[in-house]
């Protein structure tokens, strides 16, 4: 099999570099890509990316990652806070996998306290901006035999 990483960013993630700065910062989506692009092939990993708006699409990605993949990243977005069917995506198909946020979400609007995958994910990474993918990386390649 080829030791392939999917990369998901859900919803309102295709917006990095001018939504919210100030939290987000400057980097857009194309530099998370190639961001996690890079630190995938140092650890000897493809990346397949897929953003989506739609809760569906990013499902589909999920589902499909069972046949050709070794582990998945997810910045689930604000599904993190409210999908049921994204968690049941991801253990359903037994891939491990690490969710990220750019922002610490303990450090914002108590809503965002809550994650349906907190509980389920290998491992998480909050709080270390665009470069919080590439320490998923590291982490997820040494859960992969």
């Amino acid at each position: 099999m080829t030791r392939r990483i999917l990369l998901v960013n859900g919803p309102n993630l295709n917006l990095l570099g001018t939504r919210e700065p100030e939290i987000y910062g400057t980097a857009t989506l194309d530099d998370v890509v190639a961001l996690t692009t890079r630190a995938a092939a140092a650890e000897g990993f493809e990346v397949r990316a897929v953003q989506s708006n739609h809760e569906g699409v990013l499902i589909d990605a999920i589902h499909a990652a069972r046949e050709d993949c070794a582990a998945i990243i997810i910045n689930p977005g604000g599904l993190t806070h409210t999908s049921v069917v994204l968690r049941d995506a991801l253990t359903g198909v037994t891939l491990p996998f690490a969710e990220v946020h750019i922002s610490d979400v303990y450090a914002r609007e108590e809503f965002r306290h809550h994650s349906y995958l907190h509980d389920v994910a290998a491992l998480r990474v909050i709080g270390e901006g665009v470069s919080g993918y590439e320490s998923a990386v590291r982490q997820l390649a040494a859960l992969i035999p």
